[in-house]
């Protein structure tokens, strides 16, 4: 099985949890999940299975989009609500000015402290684990983020939290951005809901709910998985015959000489039969090396 499945994943588990899920399932393929989601978090969470994760140097540095729920006037240890509260502090009365002012404030690239309860690593040990630890855990190096669209909103049926919808790159953590629009509203903040709906060019309308996945993995029942061709769509694509194939396999990048489509840097390489072969780069005008072969899908 070699392809892309887009899980909606539900709240309570890890995405690593859904991945042994799905892989007690298909083996012996390989399988590995794009952007991880918190265990609170639900959502959109793309599964390549077999050959498909191969791609994930390619497709893992899209846009996120996310929507979710701040709490203000409360901070826990993990800036999310599975966390113990470290601090309170009294919520302003906020104006829509007064939102829309912070909105547009962080509608743009800015330095973001990740949290403490990261996957980062501190020589070689992940920040969760030492602060789960109990260890005095000094906070991440501050990292560069863009968000490139915020809508906040007062929440319709709570005054002390807003709705929000954001759309930022690989690396933002959405409970940092929670944590520091609490702090610029004069008061702090955690991250009580969160859902990812877009990741790159997969959208959360093309998911299916994790038990509807596994229970067609259980039975043989058909579900929507992705072809490998299919995961790069806006990526040029070269057709090539048989005898080009064969020396692409054979690692000859020397087949692809003149052959790349015009002004494009990375392009797919494609079978006569509408199978995904290579990606490959420019190396240039006329020449191009292969950065991955597939094996055949089939």
């Amino acid at each position: 099985m070699n392809g892309i499945v887009l899980v909606d994943k539900p709240a309570g588990i890890s995405s690593a949890d859904v991945v042994r899920r799905i892989k007690a399932r298909v083996k012996p393929a390989r399988v590995g999940h794009l952007g991880t989601l918190d265990p609170f978090a639900t959502g959109l969470l793309p599964i390549m299975i077999g050959e498909a994760t191969k791609l994930a140097p390619f497709i893992d540095g899209g846009d996120k989009t996310y929507a979710g729920l701040i709490r203000l006037g409360t901070e826990t240890d993990t800036l999310d609500r599975d966390g113990a509260v470290v601090r309170t502090a009294e919520v302003p009365a906020l104006s829509p000015e007064k939102i829309a002012e912070v909105a547009a404030r962080f509608t743009s690239v800015i330095d973001q402290v990740p949290p403490v309860y990261s996957a980062i690593k501190r020589a070689g040990v992940p920040l969760y684990k030492l602060a789960r630890r109990g260890e005095d855990v000094e906070p991440p190096e501050v990292r560069r983020v863009e968000i490139k669209h915020l809508e906040l909103a007062l929440d319709a049926h709570s005054a002390d939290a807003l709705r929000f919808v954001a759309v930022c790159t690989p690396g933002t953590y959405a409970r940092a951005l929670a944590r520091d629009i609490g702090v610029a509203l004069g008061t702090v903040a955690h991250l009580e809901e969160l859902r990812r709906t877009g990741n790159g060019t997969f959208s959360l309308v093309d998911a299916s709910p994790l038990p509807d996945v596994l229970a067609a993995l259980d039975s043989g029942a058909p579900f929507n998985l992705s072809t490998l061709r299919a995961a790069l769509p806006d990526t040029p694509e070269l057709t090539v015959d048989a005898r080009i194939e064969t020396r692409l396999r054979n690692g000859d990048s020397r087949a692809l000489d003149s052959l790349a489509p015009a002004g494009a840097e990375l392009f797919k390489v494609i079978s006569t039969d509408g199978d995904l072969i290579a990606i490959a780069r420019t190396s240039s005008r006329v020449t191009a090396i292969i950065e991955r072969i597939f094996n055949p899908e089939s």
